[in-house]
């Protein structure tokens, strides 16, 4: 069963109408993780991030959020991740993959064996495809 780790522009992108073309790639992924079809794996640092685009840039209200994020972690095939490897982090932060939360990312596409990271960011992906790690292109 495949394994999808999500970067915070995929998540966000799932939730708002910013680009149709991404929420609809997103929530069949989504989708196919409540049929358990596939797992999604979030890292807590995405939720970090998640929470902060969504408040600061969106307006959301705290309330609101909440009840996303509460919701997303009850769906079926959905698994928060809580641990990072600081050591790997490190290792590639912030000369391979200068963004921190993309190092995290990457670290737990590396430890999750055979994962494929769900992200929009172009530059990620040529960061990943250096680093040898899976991601999906759309």
């Amino acid at each position: 069963m495949k394994k999808y780790i999500i970067d915070t522009n995929a998540l966000i992108s799932f939730v708002t109408d910013r680009n149709p073309d991404q929420q609809e790639i997103i929530a069949d992924l989504f989708e196919q993780a409540a049929q358990i079809k596939v797992f999604l794996f979030v890292h807590q640092h995405t939720l970090t991030e998640f929470i902060f685009v969504m408040e600061k840039v969106y307006s959301i209200p705290k309330k609101e959020i909440a009840r996303m994020i509460s919701d997303l972690i009850a769906m079926p095939g959905i698994e928060v991740v809580n641990t990072v490897d600081y050591s790997l982090v490190l290792s590639w932060w912030p000369e391979s993959v200068p963004d921190f939360g993309d190092a995290v990312i990457a670290s737990i596409c590396k430890n999750i064996k055979g994962s494929i990271v769900v992200t929009f960011d172009r530059k990620f992906m040529e960061r990943l495809k250096a680093l040898k790690l899976n991601f999906q292109t759309f």
